[in-house]
């Protein structure tokens, strides 16, 4: 554990006075020069991440261990996304200034994307929780960052890689400066809205999908990859492709039965007007869903909620493990992992999911429930072009500082940054460097699902 965190948010410093905050932000670039954030060589004794993917699986369900290893095997930027503890490891050995944040935890590109807000707009924001712990803010942003040279390993040159991890910093930088000089509520209402097409250009993201999205909001569609069959006994239909599957005949009616009791437990988490909403709607049907990647083997599902008319509302239920930051920065104060997700996520967010909430499921296993889907705005880095990697940069780096400024001090952290290049170039230098490591851990990967060392789908090598 890096010895100064304790797994709790430092007390907050924004009643000092504001030249006290900006010389103790400037004070900390002697416990770590900025420059110094750019450094990346892997310790003696650093541990052999097949190891550390080994030391999870023993926690997941062992059946969906091929799939998660299969979905990291394609390239290495699928292995970074799968392979958060991994990073988390080597991030506790790098320079940290001392100020904690409350860390999303597996901050990578794709991690990021648009959904509506409660108030019905459109919104882009850090959309994935699962990690989230107080933490180092700097873990984050070198996750981040790393993502983006990973991303674009086979489309852009060297340069560029590392001017876009360059990109993400200085937006981080900036941000950070701006919200130093916001009064602190407007600080903490700040938010990145997609409502106009000059905003959603600025962003990167291609806008048909900004306007099919803001189309779902007043007239919802049908779930592309969960379909269900409707009448007096509305039923979510198995899906193989998409792995959506309800559980064998043998233990369905045991998984209803914890399902249910999960729901009571849900409910009694929500605040109470949500759980008026809630109530509303009766729960029809659930079945198990793989997701992602990083948490396949963990327990996930859908849930299929109806109300008197036949209206549906799909929500999704996701186990929360140990976060892999706690190891590193101190042990989580919620007892629960699922409320450690949601209470992290709403420190986070500008505005989240008013579903959100978490419960007790099956076995005992923490649980977070939040909607499957609420008109979701996801990018599509298949076909970004460099021009919009650089603004997808820029707005993944600003969303992040946003993010971060809900739990830190803006004018401390912005002190500590200042106004020169030296910590982009850093940052540019650190991710360049550790997506070299990534290429490694992802050989070591394919070797070990090569020698059966990790287990493989239908003996795929």
């Amino acid at each position: 554990m890096v010895e100064e965190f304790s797994g709790l948010l430092p007390p907050q410093t924004h009643t000092l006075p504001i030249q006290q905050r900006i010389e103790r932000g400037r004070a900390l670039r002697e416990k770590a020069a900025r420059r110094h954030h750019g450094v990346w060589k892997p310790p003696a004794d650093r541990r052999d991440p097949v190891e550390i993917l080994i030391e999870q699986g023993e926690a997941r369900l062992p059946d969906l261990l091929p799939v998660r290893y299969a979905r990291m095997k394609p390239s290495p930027f699928t292995f970074l996304r799968g392979a958060a503890a991994v990073m988390a490891g080597d991030l506790a050995a790098t320079p940290a200034s001392g100020l904690a944040v409350q860390a999303g935890g597996d901050c990578h590109c794709l991690n990021f994307g648009g959904f509506a807000t409660p108030e019905r707009r459109l919104a882009f924001d850090i959309n994935d929780f699962d990690e989230t712990a107080v933490a180092p803010w700097e873990w984050d942003l070198k996750r981040l960052a790393t993502s983006f040279v990973v991303a674009t390993l086979d489309v852009l040159p060297r340069d560029a890689r590392t001017e876009l991890a360059q990109i993400v910093a200085r937006s981080y930088r900036a941000t950070m400066a701006e919200v130093a000089g916001m009064p602190v509520l407007g600080a903490w209402y700040l938010a990145l809205n997609l409502d106009d097409v000059n905003t959603v250009e600025t962003t990167g993201i291609d806008p048909r999908v900004v306007r099919k999205a803001g189309t779902a909001r007043a007239h919802p569609v049908e779930i592309a990859a969960i379909s269900h069959r409707k009448g007096a006994a509305p039923h979510i239909e198995d899906n193989p492709e998409h792995t959506v599957f309800h559980p064998a005949s043998a233990d369905a009616a045991a998984f209803r039965a914890a399902v249910d009791a999960a729901m009571v437990d849900y409910a009694e988490s929500l605040t109470p007007e949500r759980r008026t909403l809630l109530q509303r709607y009766r729960l029809a049907d659930a079945a198990y869903k793989v997701v992602g990647v990083g948490a396949v083997g963990t327990l996930c599902g859908v849930l299929l909620m109806v109300s008197g008319d036949g209206e549906a509302l799909y929500l999704q239920f996701k186990e929360a493990t140990r976060s892999v930051l706690e190891a590193y920065a101190g042990t989580s104060p919620y007892a629960h992992h699922g409320e450690r997700v949601v209470r992290g996520q709403r420190l986070l967010q500008a505005a989240s999911d008013m579903l959100l909430g978490f419960a007790t499921g099956p076995t005992g296993r923490h649980l977070y429930v939040r909607q499957l889907r609420d008109a979701k705005i996801k990018p599509a880095l298949e076909v970004m072009s460099p021009r919009n990697f650089r603004r997808y940069a820029a707005t993944c780096g600003e969303v992040l500082a946003r993010a971060h400024a809900r739990t830190a001090d803006a004018v401390v952290l912005s002190a500590y940054l200042g106004k020169s290049a030296a910590f982009d170039e850093a940052i540019g230098a650190f991710a360049t460097a550790y997506a070299k490591q990534t290429e490694r851990d992802h050989e070591a990967l394919l070797e070990a699902l090569k020698n059966g060392r990790l287990p493989s789908v239908g003996g795929d090598s």
